[in-house]
Formats: structure tokens, C-alpha cells, sequence
């Protein structure tokens, strides 16, 4: 099935406006779950041959899965390509725009994301890099996931950007995307939570690749406009 996903984020700062969302979400949702809650490594990568890539990990990731990589070297209209690792488990992420925001931070994306069996991080790394990819960055994070109605929220302690929301929703009809934009943009109307920029978004993303030694495994924070 296609999994398109479609996602907004905004920008928290400090704990204490992080802590205020998770109220506000309960307050809109008295059935507000947590999903999950773990500490991620994410790394992210540029350049490189996506057919080449697909040759080095087919053999890795289920067959069922297999299509969708071939959608989004077929379809998207940029495609960033990152390893994850997450609870013990490396995985594959493949995000390709299908708007014109970019696929390292767009609204609007086509996803794969698939566990690439019997790898560690590192070794995903060097498949991915067999590809001819060049790292781009090293990110890390601890992340709490909620569901508030209906909508997948993510709080998200991230080296470098401090805390950061995000508010998802996948479809399987990249022509849902308008309207799962707007429920999204409606909770969080009511949550009060501000969207981030697209442009300041871009301004910090490329600050951070330039400085990501320094930030990358830590509690470092910086400021961009």
C-alpha cells in the first residue's frame, strides 16, 4: 500500500513550552495516548545512485516493501535518504517530495521506511554508502509520540533545535494530502502550537549540517531567524 506522509512541524524552544503542548493536547483529547518513546540516531545523506542503493539493500528488506522503493525512485521529485537506528533495530528511510517543499523537510512526502534485517547502523552506513552517498549529517534525538485525535504528534528533544513538534498524518492517496494538511493545521489551531517556517526550517537545516559535530549527541542548542 502507498504511505504517503504528511507533516508539519513547529518549534517548542524549551522544555516548559513542550510540557505546556502535552497539556493542551489532553486538554483537546482527553484520550491523548503515548505510542512510544525512545532516543533515535538519525543519519542523513546526499549524492549517491538510488538504483545502486536498491541493488545493495533489496536483498535485506521484505518483499512487499520492495515496490514502494521502486515508487519513490519512480515518482518523487527530490528524495532524501537517511539510516535510523532506533530500539535495537536499523532501519531504512527513503522520503521523497511530492510538493514543492523539499524531501529532507517537506509538508508533503511519499515514505519508505523498512528495518534492514541483520544490520547494525553502521553497516546500513556502508551499504548506503557502496551507493555512493556522502554523509550530509548526524543527527540524534529523544522522541515522545502521541495520538491525539486521530493525528500522530511527536515531541521531540533534538540536538541542536532544542524541542520540536510534529504533527503527522500518513495517507495512501497522495491527493488526500490538502486535506490531511488541513486537520493538522486545525489541532494545532487549537493547541496553539505556531508552524514552522519552510524558509527558517531550510535556514536551520543547512546550519546544522555545517555544524553538526558539535552538536550531534549532545544537549546543544542554537537560534536561527
Amino acid at each position: 500500500m502507498d504511505s504517503y506522509e504528511i507533516e508539519i512541524k513547529s518549534l517548542l524552544g524549551g522544555k516548559e513550552v513542550a510540557d505546556e503542548l502535552k497539556r493542551k493536547l489532553k486538554e483537546v483529547d482527553p484520550s491523548l495516548k503515548l505510542i512510544s518513546q525512545n532516543s533515535q540516531l538519525n543519519h542523513y545523506f546526499i549524492g549517491g545512485d538510488l538504483e545502486k542503493l536498491y541493488e545493495n539493500v533489496s536483498e535485506y528488506i521484505p518483499d512487499t516493501t520492495r515496490e514502494q522503493f521502486r515508487k519513490i525512485i519512480k515518482e518523487a521529485r527530490d528524495v532524501s535518504v537517511r539510516s535510523r537506528w532506533v530500539n535495537g533495530t536499523a532501519l531504512l528511510v527513503l522520503k521523497g517530495s511530492i510538493d514543492d517543499t523539499t524531501s529532507a523537510n517537506g509538508i508533503s512526502r511519499i515514505e519508505f521506511e523498512e528495518a534492514v534485517s541483520g544490520k547494525s547502523l553502521e553497516e546500513l552506513d556502508e551499504l548506503i554508502l557502496g551507493a555512493e552517498f556522502k554523509y550530509q549529517a548526524k543527527w540524534s534525538r529523544e522522541r515522545e509520540e502521541y495520538a491525539c485525535k486521530g493525528i500522530n504528534v511527536s515531541i521531540d528533544k533534538n540536538a541542536g533545535y532544542g524541542y520540536l513538534a510534529e504533527f503527522e498524518k500518513i495517507v495512501d492517496d497522495s491527493g488526500k494530502a490538502e486535506d490531511a494538511q488541513a486537520e493538522l493545521r486545525s489541532l494545532m489551531g487549537e493547541v496553539g502550537a505556531v508552524e514552522l517556517a519552510q524558509d527558517r526550517l531550510e535556514r536551520m537545516f543547512a546550519y546544522y549540517n555545517d555544524n553538526w559535530r558539535e552538536f550531534y549527541g549532545t544537549d546543544k542548542i542554537f537560534v536561527i531567524e
